[in-house]
């Protein structure tokens, strides 16, 4: 059987704006393979029409049902646990839009949860009114543990980074939705109609990336285009099947 692929996308196909040499390439052989596909992104700051574009203004090729965010995720798994629900959120608008379209209301006022995600810049005062509402009983969950992303300019602060400001002062922890929580992976093998066996997870990081890959049963290749070096991968207790410089020097 043809092996179906779980991409991450910053620092596996793009940097910024620009895609990752092979990049292209890679997402073409896999559509003239006829193998299934599925980009699954922490990132959760843009739903996949936007997400979509920014892909193929750098030059690759795909559509929005082949992109899978850890904001769809989220809305999916407060939905499902707690149906028309209401949250307070400290994200953006790929966020903002998988919640409406599951049917949950955003306010201030006594949520049943507060929910972090990705955005450009965070609001100091959101940040003390989501502090206030998690020590007054809200629940707290964040769409992904990530410290920090690569950009062009460098590292940025990310989701898990704000995360830790937020527990720190309040004492309670987030429930992540994200990689590498195995309950985002299900939800994209039941997308892909397919199982973990014939399936590969490629990323570029071993806490999320490999980490739940490995987990959830599939075969996982680390390229060295994103936050890991080489000399990292040894620092872990666990190890990808395969490490390879790019996307580009993987054979579908």
């Amino acid at each position: 059987m043809k092996k179906s692929y779980l991409i991450d996308m910053d620092g596996v196909l793009v940097e910024g704006q620009n895609a990752i040499p092979g990049a292209v390439e890679f997402i073409q052989h896999l559509i003239d393979g006829e193998h299934k596909y599925l980009i699954l992104t922490n990132n959760s700051r843009y739903p996949p029409t936007d997400l979509q574009h920014r892909l193929q203004s750098a030059g690759i090729n795909v559509e929005a049902r082949h992109i899978y965010s850890s904001a769809m995720a989220t809305a999916a798994f407060v939905q499902s646990q707690n149906p028309d629900g209401t949250a307070y959120v400290l994200g953006d608008t790929g966020l903002y839009h998988a919640l409406a379209e599951v049917g949950y209301s955003l306010t201030d006022y006594n949520p049943d949860y507060v929910i972090l995600g990705e955005t450009e810049s965070y609001s100091y005062d959101k940040i003390i009114r989501a502090i206030r509402l998690i020590d007054a009983g809200s629940r707290f969950i964040a769409t992904n543990p990530d410290p920090s992303g690569p950009t062009e300019q460098g590292l940025t602060p990310a989701c898990g980074a704000v995360a830790a400001l937020i527990e720190k002062a309040t004492g309670l922890g987030p429930y992540y939705v994200g990689k590498p929580n195995p309950l985002i992976m299900r939800s994209a093998l039941r997308y892909l109609d397919e199982h973990s066996e014939n399936a590969i997870m490629v990323g570029d990081r071993m806490d999320t990336d490999v980490k739940v890959g490995l987990e959830s049963g599939l075969e996982t290749i680390l390229v060295l285009t994103g936050v890991t070096s080489p000399d990292m991968v040894s620092r872990f207790p666990y190890r990808p099947n395969h490490v390879v410089e790019s996307v580009g020097h993987i054979e579908p």
